[in-house]
Protein backbone atom coordinates (compact mmCIF):
# COMPACT_ATOMS: atom_id res chain seq x y z
CA UNK A 1 0.00 0.00 0.00
CA UNK A 2 1.40 3.39 -0.40
CA UNK A 3 2.26 5.70 1.75
CA UNK A 4 -0.15 7.93 1.02
CA UNK A 5 -3.69 7.35 -0.23
CA UNK A 6 -5.94 9.91 -2.86
CA UNK A 7 -9.75 9.50 -2.09
CA UNK A 8 -11.58 10.59 -4.84
CA UNK A 9 -15.07 12.04 -4.73
CA UNK A 10 -18.16 9.47 -4.86
CA UNK A 11 -21.16 10.33 -7.21
CA UNK A 12 -24.07 8.38 -5.88
CA UNK A 13 -24.23 4.97 -4.87
CA UNK A 14 -26.70 1.84 -3.88
CA UNK A 15 -24.77 -0.69 -2.30
CA UNK A 16 -24.82 -3.94 0.31
CA UNK A 17 -21.68 -4.33 2.11
CA UNK A 18 -20.77 -7.17 4.80
CA UNK A 19 -17.76 -6.02 6.64
CA UNK A 20 -15.68 -8.89 7.76
CA UNK A 21 -15.91 -9.80 11.65
CA UNK A 22 -15.79 -8.36 14.88
CA UNK A 23 -12.68 -7.81 16.29
CA UNK A 24 -14.52 -7.14 19.60
CA UNK A 25 -16.30 -10.60 19.44
CA UNK A 26 -13.28 -12.31 17.48
CA UNK A 27 -11.15 -11.84 20.52
CA UNK A 28 -13.49 -12.46 23.02
CA UNK A 29 -14.51 -15.61 21.15
CA UNK A 30 -10.64 -17.06 20.84
CA UNK A 31 -10.37 -16.06 24.46
CA UNK A 32 -13.09 -17.63 25.77
CA UNK A 33 -12.46 -20.73 23.37
CA UNK A 34 -9.31 -21.20 25.22
CA UNK A 35 -10.50 -21.33 28.59
CA UNK A 36 -13.75 -23.62 27.99
CA UNK A 37 -13.86 -27.83 27.95
CA UNK A 38 -13.58 -29.67 24.69
CA UNK A 39 -13.24 -27.95 21.16
CA UNK A 40 -14.58 -24.72 19.80
CA UNK A 41 -15.59 -23.94 16.17
CA UNK A 42 -15.07 -20.21 14.92
CA UNK A 43 -16.53 -19.09 11.89
CA UNK A 44 -16.77 -15.74 10.49
CA UNK A 45 -13.21 -14.95 12.08
CA UNK A 46 -11.31 -11.83 11.29
CA UNK A 47 -7.88 -11.55 10.44
CA UNK A 48 -6.57 -8.30 11.17
CA UNK A 49 -3.18 -7.32 13.29
CA UNK A 50 -5.08 -7.55 16.65
CA UNK A 51 -6.44 -10.79 16.14
CA UNK A 52 -3.48 -12.25 14.68
CA UNK A 53 -1.55 -10.71 18.11
CA UNK A 54 -4.29 -12.86 19.98
CA UNK A 55 -3.54 -16.12 18.12
CA UNK A 56 0.10 -15.68 18.51
CA UNK A 57 -0.05 -15.10 22.13
CA UNK A 58 -2.47 -18.35 22.69
CA UNK A 59 0.17 -20.32 20.69
CA UNK A 60 3.12 -19.00 22.82
CA UNK A 61 0.93 -20.12 25.95
CA UNK A 62 0.46 -23.20 24.83
CA UNK A 63 -2.61 -23.52 23.20
CA UNK A 64 -2.90 -25.14 19.33
CA UNK A 65 -5.58 -22.61 17.39
CA UNK A 66 -5.95 -24.64 13.82
CA UNK A 67 -6.09 -21.50 11.61
CA UNK A 68 -7.69 -21.85 8.28
CA UNK A 69 -7.57 -18.11 7.03
CA UNK A 70 -9.17 -18.06 3.66
CA UNK A 71 -11.83 -20.27 5.11
CA UNK A 72 -12.17 -17.60 8.53
CA UNK A 73 -12.06 -20.27 10.48
CA UNK A 74 -10.29 -21.07 13.90
CA UNK A 75 -11.03 -24.50 15.62
CA UNK A 76 -9.82 -24.80 19.39
CA UNK A 77 -9.26 -26.85 21.99
CA UNK A 78 -9.81 -25.23 25.05
CA UNK A 79 -7.69 -26.29 28.46
CA UNK A 80 -10.93 -25.68 31.04
CA UNK A 81 -9.57 -22.71 32.65
CA UNK A 82 -5.76 -24.03 32.54
CA UNK A 83 -2.65 -21.92 30.92
CA UNK A 84 -0.67 -24.80 29.75
CA UNK A 85 2.99 -23.22 29.40
CA UNK A 86 4.26 -21.85 32.57
CA UNK A 87 6.72 -19.58 30.97
CA UNK A 88 5.88 -17.21 27.64
CA UNK A 89 7.27 -13.48 26.42
CA UNK A 90 3.87 -12.24 24.93
CA UNK A 91 4.45 -9.01 22.06
CA UNK A 92 0.94 -7.66 21.77
CA UNK A 93 1.67 -4.59 19.73
CA UNK A 94 -1.12 -1.55 20.29
CA UNK A 95 -3.50 -4.58 20.62
CA UNK A 96 -5.86 -3.27 23.73
CA UNK A 97 -7.91 -6.10 23.86
CA UNK A 98 -5.55 -9.27 23.71
CA UNK A 99 -3.58 -6.79 26.50
CA UNK A 100 -6.37 -6.27 28.98
CA UNK A 101 -7.47 -9.72 28.48
CA UNK A 102 -4.55 -11.71 28.48
CA UNK A 103 -3.40 -9.81 31.28
CA UNK A 104 -6.55 -11.09 33.42
CA UNK A 105 -5.86 -14.38 31.67
CA UNK A 106 -2.54 -15.54 32.60
CA UNK A 107 -3.28 -15.03 36.14
CA UNK A 108 -4.95 -18.57 35.94
CA UNK A 109 -1.60 -20.28 35.16
CA UNK A 110 1.53 -21.16 37.05
CA UNK A 111 4.84 -19.88 35.70
CA UNK A 112 6.43 -16.60 34.88
CA UNK A 113 4.72 -14.52 32.24
CA UNK A 114 5.88 -11.06 30.42
CA UNK A 115 3.68 -8.89 28.42
CA UNK A 116 4.42 -5.82 26.58
CA UNK A 117 3.88 -3.90 22.56
CA UNK A 118 4.79 -0.87 20.84
CA UNK A 119 5.90 2.30 22.28
CA UNK A 120 2.43 3.35 22.34
CA UNK A 121 1.45 0.55 24.16
CA UNK A 122 3.53 1.67 26.76
CA UNK A 123 1.84 5.18 27.31
CA UNK A 124 -2.14 3.04 27.33
CA UNK A 125 -2.88 3.18 31.28
CA UNK A 126 -3.59 -0.50 32.82
CA UNK A 127 -3.26 0.28 36.83
CA UNK A 128 -7.00 0.04 37.05
CA UNK A 129 -6.60 -3.86 36.14
CA UNK A 130 -3.75 -4.68 37.83
CA UNK A 131 -4.83 -3.22 41.20
CA UNK A 132 -8.36 -5.21 40.71
CA UNK A 133 -5.91 -8.41 39.92
CA UNK A 134 -3.51 -7.59 42.60
CA UNK A 135 -6.85 -7.34 45.32
CA UNK A 136 -7.37 -11.40 43.65
CA UNK A 137 -4.15 -12.56 44.72
CA UNK A 138 -1.81 -11.80 41.24
CA UNK A 139 1.45 -10.60 41.62
CA UNK A 140 2.04 -8.46 39.11
CA UNK A 141 5.19 -5.86 38.82
CA UNK A 142 5.55 -3.18 36.58
CA UNK A 143 9.06 -3.46 34.46
CA UNK A 144 8.80 0.38 33.49
CA UNK A 145 6.42 3.26 34.45
CA UNK A 146 3.96 2.40 37.89
CA UNK A 147 0.92 1.78 35.59
CA UNK A 148 1.91 0.89 32.71
CA UNK A 149 3.30 -1.70 30.74
CA UNK A 150 5.32 -4.01 30.31
CA UNK A 151 4.55 -6.36 32.86
CA UNK A 152 5.74 -9.05 34.49
CA UNK A 153 3.23 -11.35 36.15
CA UNK A 154 4.56 -14.40 38.52
CA UNK A 155 0.83 -16.36 38.55
CA UNK A 156 0.04 -18.68 41.32
CA UNK A 157 -3.67 -18.67 40.45
CA UNK A 158 -6.16 -16.02 42.08
CA UNK A 159 -8.61 -16.24 44.44
CA UNK A 160 -12.24 -15.07 44.28
CA UNK A 161 -14.54 -12.45 45.82
CA UNK A 162 -15.67 -9.02 45.26
CA UNK A 163 -14.63 -5.88 43.48
CA UNK A 164 -15.29 -2.48 44.01
CA UNK A 165 -15.13 0.33 40.67
CA UNK A 166 -15.77 3.89 40.57
CA UNK A 167 -16.03 4.47 36.65
CA UNK A 168 -12.99 2.61 34.86
CA UNK A 169 -11.09 4.28 31.98
CA UNK A 170 -11.83 1.65 29.94
CA UNK A 171 -14.54 -1.09 29.68
CA UNK A 172 -11.96 -3.78 28.46
CA UNK A 173 -10.81 -4.26 32.42
CA UNK A 174 -14.12 -5.13 33.10
CA UNK A 175 -14.35 -7.79 30.52
CA UNK A 176 -10.98 -9.00 30.93
CA UNK A 177 -11.85 -9.91 34.78
CA UNK A 178 -15.73 -11.16 33.67
CA UNK A 179 -14.12 -13.31 31.19
CA UNK A 180 -12.03 -15.12 33.43
CA UNK A 181 -14.52 -15.17 36.57
CA UNK A 182 -16.07 -19.09 36.45
CA UNK A 183 -12.50 -20.30 37.37
CA UNK A 184 -11.76 -18.39 40.86
CA UNK A 185 -12.42 -20.16 43.85
CA UNK A 186 -16.18 -18.80 45.06
CA UNK A 187 -16.68 -16.80 41.80
CA UNK A 188 -16.48 -13.26 41.09
CA UNK A 189 -18.98 -10.03 42.28
CA UNK A 190 -18.34 -7.06 40.57
CA UNK A 191 -19.79 -3.82 41.67
CA UNK A 192 -20.39 -0.65 40.14
CA UNK A 193 -20.54 3.30 41.74
CA UNK A 194 -21.09 5.35 39.12
CA UNK A 195 -21.64 4.57 35.14
CA UNK A 196 -19.88 1.82 33.30
CA UNK A 197 -17.35 3.22 30.83
CA UNK A 198 -18.93 1.95 27.39
CA UNK A 199 -21.24 -0.12 28.54
CA UNK A 200 -22.59 -2.23 26.02
CA UNK A 201 -19.06 -3.40 25.34
CA UNK A 202 -19.27 -5.40 28.65
CA UNK A 203 -23.37 -6.64 27.51
CA UNK A 204 -21.18 -8.06 24.70
CA UNK A 205 -19.39 -10.07 26.55
CA UNK A 206 -21.31 -11.01 29.04
CA UNK A 207 -23.60 -11.87 26.01
CA UNK A 208 -21.27 -14.07 24.44
CA UNK A 209 -19.74 -15.72 27.75
CA UNK A 210 -23.42 -16.98 27.50
CA UNK A 211 -22.95 -18.54 24.40
CA UNK A 212 -20.51 -20.46 26.07
CA UNK A 213 -22.40 -21.60 28.80
CA UNK A 214 -21.47 -19.10 31.57
CA UNK A 215 -24.51 -16.98 32.73
CA UNK A 216 -23.59 -14.06 34.80
CA UNK A 217 -26.50 -12.65 37.28
CA UNK A 218 -26.69 -9.19 37.16
CA UNK A 219 -29.37 -6.40 39.00
CA UNK A 220 -31.29 -4.39 37.42
CA UNK A 221 -29.75 -0.74 37.82
CA UNK A 222 -26.75 -3.10 36.17
CA UNK A 223 -24.52 -1.80 39.74
CA UNK A 224 -23.37 -5.17 39.88
CA UNK A 225 -22.85 -8.80 37.71
CA UNK A 226 -21.37 -11.88 39.85
CA UNK A 227 -20.13 -14.74 38.09
CA UNK A 228 -20.65 -18.17 39.91
CA UNK A 229 -17.95 -20.48 39.71
CA UNK A 230 -18.12 -22.46 36.72
CA UNK A 231 -16.74 -23.69 33.03
CA UNK A 232 -17.12 -22.51 29.39
CA UNK A 233 -18.14 -25.26 26.88
CA UNK A 234 -16.72 -25.50 23.31
CA UNK A 235 -19.18 -24.69 21.12
CA UNK A 236 -19.49 -23.74 17.46
CA UNK A 237 -19.44 -20.49 17.19
CA UNK A 238 -20.33 -17.14 13.89
CA UNK A 239 -18.72 -14.48 14.17
CA UNK A 240 -20.87 -11.37 13.02
CA UNK A 241 -19.52 -9.08 11.28
CA UNK A 242 -18.16 -5.45 12.50
CA UNK A 243 -19.94 -2.63 13.44
CA UNK A 244 -17.78 -0.23 13.80
CA UNK A 245 -16.41 -1.06 10.61
CA UNK A 246 -19.57 -0.95 9.28
CA UNK A 247 -20.00 2.87 10.55
CA UNK A 248 -18.13 4.09 7.41
CA UNK A 249 -19.99 2.42 4.66
CA UNK A 250 -23.38 3.96 6.51
CA UNK A 251 -21.39 6.97 7.43
CA UNK A 252 -21.22 7.36 3.35
CA UNK A 253 -24.09 6.62 2.46
CA UNK A 254 -25.06 9.63 4.73
CA UNK A 255 -23.78 12.33 3.34
CA UNK A 256 -23.59 11.51 -0.23
CA UNK A 257 -26.70 12.69 -2.12
CA UNK A 258 -28.44 9.75 -3.73
CA UNK A 259 -26.80 7.27 -1.80
CA UNK A 260 -27.55 4.24 -0.08
CA UNK A 261 -25.85 1.76 1.57
CA UNK A 262 -27.00 -1.82 3.19
CA UNK A 263 -25.19 -3.67 5.86
CA UNK A 264 -25.91 -7.55 5.73
CA UNK A 265 -25.52 -9.79 8.50
CA UNK A 266 -25.79 -6.84 11.29
CA UNK A 267 -29.14 -5.49 12.83
CA UNK A 268 -31.32 -5.43 15.73
CA UNK A 269 -30.28 -9.16 17.02
CA UNK A 270 -26.14 -7.85 17.03
CA UNK A 271 -24.13 -8.23 19.77
CA UNK A 272 -22.74 -5.02 19.09
CA UNK A 273 -23.56 -1.53 20.39
CA UNK A 274 -21.99 0.14 17.54
CA UNK A 275 -25.13 -0.64 15.64
CA UNK A 276 -26.74 2.35 17.17
CA UNK A 277 -24.98 4.44 15.00
CA UNK A 278 -27.65 4.20 12.51
CA UNK A 279 -29.88 5.46 15.09
CA UNK A 280 -27.28 8.95 15.63
CA UNK A 281 -27.62 8.46 11.69
CA UNK A 282 -31.00 8.73 11.69
CA UNK A 283 -31.05 11.71 14.19
CA UNK A 284 -29.21 13.66 11.92
CA UNK A 285 -31.50 13.41 9.57
CA UNK A 286 -30.59 10.42 7.25
CA UNK A 287 -32.92 8.14 5.69
CA UNK A 288 -33.11 4.14 8.57
CA UNK A 289 -34.46 1.11 8.25
CA UNK A 290 -32.96 -1.15 11.00
CA UNK A 291 -33.57 -5.00 10.72
CA UNK A 292 -33.19 -8.10 12.76
CA UNK A 293 -30.19 -8.72 10.46
CA UNK A 294 -29.57 -5.68 7.89
CA UNK A 295 -29.21 -2.30 8.39
CA UNK A 296 -29.97 0.11 5.73
CA UNK A 297 -28.97 4.04 5.55
CA UNK A 298 -29.95 6.38 2.57
CA UNK A 299 -28.91 10.06 1.62
CA UNK A 300 -31.97 12.83 3.21
CA UNK A 301 -33.62 13.61 -0.23
CA UNK A 302 -32.33 17.07 -1.97
CA UNK A 303 -32.95 20.18 0.18
CA UNK A 304 -32.83 17.98 3.56
CA UNK A 305 -29.41 18.21 5.00
CA UNK A 306 -27.96 16.62 7.90
CA UNK A 307 -28.39 18.31 11.00
CA UNK A 308 -25.82 18.99 13.60
CA UNK A 309 -26.40 17.16 16.90
CA UNK A 310 -25.14 17.23 20.35
CA UNK A 311 -25.06 14.00 21.90
CA UNK A 312 -23.71 11.88 24.51
CA UNK A 313 -21.70 8.98 22.90
CA UNK A 314 -20.05 7.00 25.96
CA UNK A 315 -21.83 4.54 25.69
CA UNK A 316 -20.34 3.71 21.48
CA UNK A 317 -16.63 6.00 22.21
CA UNK A 318 -15.50 4.27 19.10
CA UNK A 319 -17.78 5.94 16.77
CA UNK A 320 -17.05 9.31 17.36
CA UNK A 321 -14.21 9.94 14.86
CA UNK A 322 -16.70 8.55 12.11
CA UNK A 323 -19.68 11.53 13.90
CA UNK A 324 -16.87 13.51 14.11
CA UNK A 325 -16.39 13.35 10.04
CA UNK A 326 -20.15 13.27 9.24
CA UNK A 327 -20.63 16.20 11.69
CA UNK A 328 -18.30 18.04 8.63
CA UNK A 329 -21.56 17.82 6.25
CA UNK A 330 -23.98 18.99 8.50
CA UNK A 331 -26.00 21.96 9.17
CA UNK A 332 -25.16 23.61 12.43
CA UNK A 333 -22.66 22.45 15.21
CA UNK A 334 -22.55 19.12 16.46
CA UNK A 335 -21.05 18.34 20.13
CA UNK A 336 -20.06 14.90 21.00
CA UNK A 337 -19.67 14.75 24.60
CA UNK A 338 -18.71 12.26 27.34
CA UNK A 339 -16.14 10.33 25.39
CA UNK A 340 -12.92 11.55 27.32
CA UNK A 341 -11.52 7.81 27.29
CA UNK A 342 -10.52 8.41 23.40
CA UNK A 343 -7.10 9.52 25.25
CA UNK A 344 -6.04 6.56 26.00
CA UNK A 345 -6.70 4.78 22.41
CA UNK A 346 -4.65 4.22 19.97
CA UNK A 347 -3.64 7.75 20.04
CA UNK A 348 -5.12 10.51 21.82
CA UNK A 349 -8.08 10.17 19.29
CA UNK A 350 -9.15 13.94 20.55
CA UNK A 351 -5.97 15.82 20.11
CA UNK A 352 -5.97 13.70 16.48
CA UNK A 353 -9.42 14.88 15.39
CA UNK A 354 -8.48 18.47 16.36
CA UNK A 355 -6.03 18.28 14.38
CA UNK A 356 -7.39 17.06 11.32
CA UNK A 357 -10.42 17.91 11.48
CA UNK A 358 -8.87 21.82 11.60
CA UNK A 359 -7.02 21.12 8.54
CA UNK A 360 -10.54 20.49 7.08
CA UNK A 361 -11.71 23.96 8.07
CA UNK A 362 -14.00 22.79 10.43
CA UNK A 363 -13.45 24.87 13.88
CA UNK A 364 -12.82 22.67 16.66
CA UNK A 365 -12.99 22.53 20.45
CA UNK A 366 -12.20 20.24 23.22
CA UNK A 367 -14.01 20.75 26.61
CA UNK A 368 -13.22 18.96 28.73
CA UNK A 369 -14.36 15.34 27.68
CA UNK A 370 -16.16 16.91 24.95
CA UNK A 371 -15.29 17.76 21.44
CA UNK A 372 -17.00 20.19 19.57
CA UNK A 373 -17.46 20.49 15.71
CA UNK A 374 -18.54 23.82 13.99
CA UNK A 375 -18.11 22.62 10.16
CA UNK A 376 -16.99 24.41 7.28
CA UNK A 377 -19.20 27.40 5.70
CA UNK A 378 -21.15 25.03 3.18
CA UNK A 379 -19.63 22.07 4.26
CA UNK A 380 -17.30 22.22 1.97
CA UNK A 381 -13.76 21.05 2.94
CA UNK A 382 -9.86 22.05 2.46
CA UNK A 383 -7.88 20.19 0.39
CA UNK A 384 -5.48 18.19 3.29
CA UNK A 385 -3.43 15.56 3.61
CA UNK A 386 -4.52 14.05 7.33
CA UNK A 387 -2.18 12.01 9.65
CA UNK A 388 -3.69 8.56 10.65
CA UNK A 389 -1.30 8.26 13.91
CA UNK A 390 -1.27 4.77 13.54
CA UNK A 391 -4.67 4.70 14.12
CA UNK A 392 -7.00 2.30 12.17
CA UNK A 393 -10.54 4.75 13.01
CA UNK A 394 -8.48 8.05 11.59
CA UNK A 395 -7.56 6.63 8.57
CA UNK A 396 -11.23 4.99 7.79
CA UNK A 397 -13.37 7.87 9.11
CA UNK A 398 -11.50 10.75 7.40
CA UNK A 399 -11.57 8.64 4.23
CA UNK A 400 -15.27 8.96 4.14
CA UNK A 401 -14.70 12.64 3.97
CA UNK A 402 -12.51 12.32 0.94
CA UNK A 403 -16.10 10.61 -0.43
CA UNK A 404 -17.76 13.81 -0.47
CA UNK A 405 -15.36 16.40 -0.17
CA UNK A 406 -12.24 17.25 -3.11
CA UNK A 407 -8.39 16.32 -2.61
CA UNK A 408 -8.53 14.17 1.30
CA UNK A 409 -5.24 12.43 1.06
CA UNK A 410 -4.83 9.59 3.71
CA UNK A 411 -1.17 9.21 4.93
CA UNK A 412 -0.15 6.01 5.90
CA UNK A 413 -3.12 3.81 5.08
CA UNK A 414 -1.53 0.41 5.56
CA UNK A 415 -2.40 1.63 9.50
CA UNK A 416 -6.22 -0.24 8.36
CA UNK A 417 -4.45 -3.62 8.87
CA UNK A 418 -5.47 -3.39 12.66
CA UNK A 419 -9.20 -4.55 12.13
CA UNK A 420 -9.52 -4.54 8.07
CA UNK A 421 -7.21 -5.11 5.80
CA UNK A 422 -9.49 -4.72 2.87
CA UNK A 423 -10.98 -1.43 4.10
CA UNK A 424 -9.74 0.62 0.71
CA UNK A 425 -10.69 -2.54 -1.79
CA UNK A 426 -14.06 -2.23 0.03
CA UNK A 427 -14.34 1.76 -0.57
CA UNK A 428 -13.32 1.15 -4.49
CA UNK A 429 -16.27 -1.28 -4.87
CA UNK A 430 -18.82 1.01 -3.83
CA UNK A 431 -18.24 3.06 -7.79
CA UNK A 432 -19.27 0.13 -9.23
Amino acid sequence: MPEALAISPLPAFQAAVRPPGSKSLTNRALLLAALAEGTSHLTGVLFSDDTRVMLEALTKLGFAPEIDEPGECVTLLGRGGRIPADDAALHLGNAGTAFRFLTAAVCLGRGTYRLDGIPRMRERPIGQLVDALRELGANIQYEGKEGYPPLRISAAGLRGGQLAFEPTLSSQYISALLQIAPYLPGGLTLRFHGPITSRPYVEMTLALMARFGVIADTDPGFTRISVAPGAYQGIEYAVEPDASNASYFLAAAAIIPGAKCTIEGLGKASLQGDVGFADVLHQMGAGLLFGRDFITVFCPPAGQPLRGIDIDLSAMPDMAQTLAVVALFALGPTAIRNIGNLRVKETDRLAALRNELTKLGASVEIEGDDLLITPPPGGKVTPAAIDTYDDHRMAMSFAVAGLRGEGVVINDPACVNKTFPGFFDELERLRS
